[in-house]
């Protein structure tokens, strides 16, 4: 809701917070789709770079996620437990895990295929109007990214 007065420091003004409260908006329409696959949402965005490609390192894994090996290797550890991936020495560099996807967990994309369908329609917009919407998000996270590396 905008604000009706242009003070900056009124909390409707503030776009981190209007991406943060539709950040917990998502989360609470993926919870219950993906507590009936199973999994949690840091674990189906993983599940989702895996059915993009299996075997990457963890390393390019977390990169890609923006995720720090004390993040993403208890996530491994729990998605290898429910039997979806397992964890491999790189045979040339043992020094690199890579990560592959077990059949269980190939046929789990099967369940989450519907998951997209299910997001865009409680979003209430058109595909285009989404696909606009994520390019703008990856936009302004390159620009902030490029800014924190600036100042940080």
């Amino acid at each position: 809701m905008p604000a009706d007065r242009p003070d900056p420091l009124l909390l409707a003004n503030q776009t981190c917070f209007a991406l943060y409260a539709a950040q917990h908006a998502m989360t609470r329409v993926y919870r219950p789709l993906l507590e009936a696959i199973g999994l949690t949402y840091p674990q189906y965005i993983v599940m989702l770079l895996l059915w993009e490609e299996d075997g990457p390192a963890v390393k390019g894994l977390g990169e890609r996620l923006g995720l720090d090996s004390g993040t993403l290797t208890p996530l491994l550890k729990r998605l290898e437990g429910q039997g979806l991936v397992r964890r491999t020495r790189d045979p040339v560099d043992e020094r690199i895990v890579r990560i592959h996807l077990t059949a269980e967990g190939k046929a789990l994309r099967e369940k989450a295929v519907c998951m997209p369908e299910r997001i865009l329609a409680a979003s209430g917009r058109s595909p285009a109007e989404l696909a606009a919407l994520r390019e703008e998000l990856l936009r302004l996270r390159t620009a902030l990214d490029r800014a924190a590396g600036q100042t940080g």
